[in-house]
């Protein structure tokens, strides 16, 4: 990998729900670094951590111990609006249930991260053409989400991902709700915006081939991280 920093450094990082007066530990004494470029999979059985993992990288959680730094900047010390602000610019979420807004046109959907951002209403609009365009949905900006296949919704959610161009992509099960040939267009998507972009991908999936696109692979099983393995080497 580059001797360059890591773009995520992630420290003894552990994470426990309470439910009552009962003590759940979900995550235990995680160390590991995410390179700049990335393209990461998460993998484990159901209830090992790799959600709540992701939602910590992303800022969604905060961890009960230990440090995440991203592009050096420790978002664990953050306040609550200090990180909402971070998170805003720097994240872009691709999740398995797309989450559109179905009073929304597609175009509206990806255009919406931009609200606060202080662009004008034309750039907004100019911006989210762009990124329709860069997932070959252009032919598709005044459809709402119901008139849309999975597939395309979940190309106009990774739209909307990336048009704030976040630092990182985050990817909660993408795939889960899609065929096989919806699937395998949005990994392909997905790659690209990996390649092309330069995009640092970290991808929670359950699908092994789902997680072969990846440069890396590490796997999660009752909140430990177990091994390190490249998915193939380029």
């Amino acid at each position: 990998m580059s001797d360059s920093p890591p773009i995520v450094r992630i420290l003894n990082l552990s994470k426990a729900y309470r439910r009552g007066s009962l003590e759940v530990p979900v995550l235990h004494d995680i160390s590991f670094d995410i390179q700049s470029g990335e393209f990461l999979s998460l993998m484990g059985p159901s209830g090992s951590g790799k959600s709540t993992l992701l939602n910590l990288i992303a800022g969604i959680d905060r961890a009960d111990s230990g440090s995440i730094l991203v592009e050096g900047l420790e978002i664990t010390t953050l306040s609550e609006t200090e990180l909402a602000a971070w998170r805003a610019g720097a994240v872009g979420f691709i999740f398995q249930f797309y989450n559109l807004i179905p009073v929304l046109t597609a175009l509206e959907n990806v255009e919406l991260p931009l609200t606060l951002s202080g662009l004008s209403k034309r750039e907004r609009r100019e911006h989210a053409r762009m990124c329709l365009e860069l997932v070959n949905l252009s032919h598709r900006l005044d459809h709402y989400p119901g008139q849309l296949s999975g597939g395309e919704q979940q190309r106009v959610a990774i739209a909307r991902a990336i048009v704030t161009d976040p630092v990182l992509l985050v990817a909660d099960e993408p795939t889960g709700d899609l065929d096989r040939v919806s699937a395998a267009e949005i990994l392909d998507l997905m790659e690209r915006m990996n390649g092309q972009l330069g995009k640092t991908i970290i991808m929670v999936t359950h699908d092994p081939r789902a997680a072969q696109r990846a440069h890396v692979l590490r796997h999660l099983d009752k909140g430990v991280l177990s091994n390190d393995d490249p998915a193939h080497p380029l």
